[in-house]
């Protein structure tokens, strides 16, 4: 967003920093100028912003159709930072050793404390962070992704702006038979914060949820996903204001155009539920 400078260059650097061959960065400007880079760093400014899967979406594309020039992207928010100089090595081996293997998700962890937050382990069993495994989705702003995965079913929904666009592109990208990895050892150093900063967040979250479920479950699992959606949300005892952006959210799910239906296959609904995440949750 043009907001972060000094946080946006002190990443380009530690990117620099890797080992192996030069790491190829595009930086865009959802909606706003680009800061200055340094030399050799290619930029896109968009007149405006697009939401997070549309200016991600630009960025794939900078390396050619679906990412064709490239055989991965790291994605990495521009106020993150990569501590180790071994994590785009790491990358290309974890590629490299298994050709199923379609995304990476990274360890997110303060820079301060070291602490990785719960909602950054992508899957049920988050207890421990330190623990890679096999994964049913993935984080935004700290993965790697084989381009081949794109090509096959497309890119992030532009359509979602904000939330849960990683997930949908997980579904789909399982359903077509890709692995999906949480490596502990791949850390991207990122400041503690709470999602609900954004103002957007409770409405977006919900909304999205109900486009998740009506774009890519089979029929009778869509109400049974978002009933417990719903059952959850009430638990946690939202604010008022949050609960009413939430309701807001999940009728304009149900009222709004989701974009294209695929429902994933049973044998995927399966594959998720070995994976330690039906989805039901």
């Amino acid at each position: 967003m043009g907001n972060r400078p000094a946080e946006l260059r002190a990443l380009l650097d530690s990117v620099a920093k890797q080992e192996g061959d030069p790491v190829q960065v595009v930086v865009v400007g959802n909606g706003s100028p680009v800061p200055d880079v340094p030399e050799g760093v290619r930029t896109v400014e968009l007149p405006e912003n697009l939401g997070i899967p549309g200016g991600r979406n630009v960025g794939i594309e900078a390396f050619g159709p679906s990412g064709s020039d490239v055989d991965v992207l790291l994605f990495l928010d521009d106020d993150g930072l990569l501590p180790l100089t071994d994590t785009a090595q790491l990358c290309r081996e974890a590629f490299a050793a298994d050709p199923e293997l379609g995304i990476i998700s990274f360890r997110i962890a303060d820079p301060e404390t070291g602490e990785t937050q719960r909602r950054h382990v992508p899957r049920l069993r988050a207890a421990d962070p330190m623990r890679s495994s096999r994964v049913t989705t993935f984080l935004g702003g700290a993965n790697a992704l084989r381009t081949r995965v794109v090509a096959e079913v497309g890119g992030l929904p532009d359509e979602f702006f904000y939330a849960h666009e990683e997930t949908d592109l997980a579904w789909r990208a399982l359903d077509a038979g890709w692995l999906i990895d949480y490596r502990a050892d791949m850390v991207l150093h990122h400041p503690t914060t709470a999602p609900s900063r954004h103002a957007v967040y409770h409405r977006m979250v919900a909304r999205n949820r109900v486009w998740l479920a009506r774009r890519n479950l089979p029929a009778p699992l869509v109400p049974v996903y978002l009933g417990v959606w719903l059952l959850l949300t009430l638990a946690r005892r939202p604010s008022g204001p949050a609960l009413k952006a939430w309701l807001s959210g999940f009728k304009e799910g149900w009222t709004s155009p989701c974009g294209p239906r695929r429902p994933m296959k049973w044998r995927t609904v399966w594959r998720l539920t070995r994976l330690g995440r039906p989805p039901v949750i």
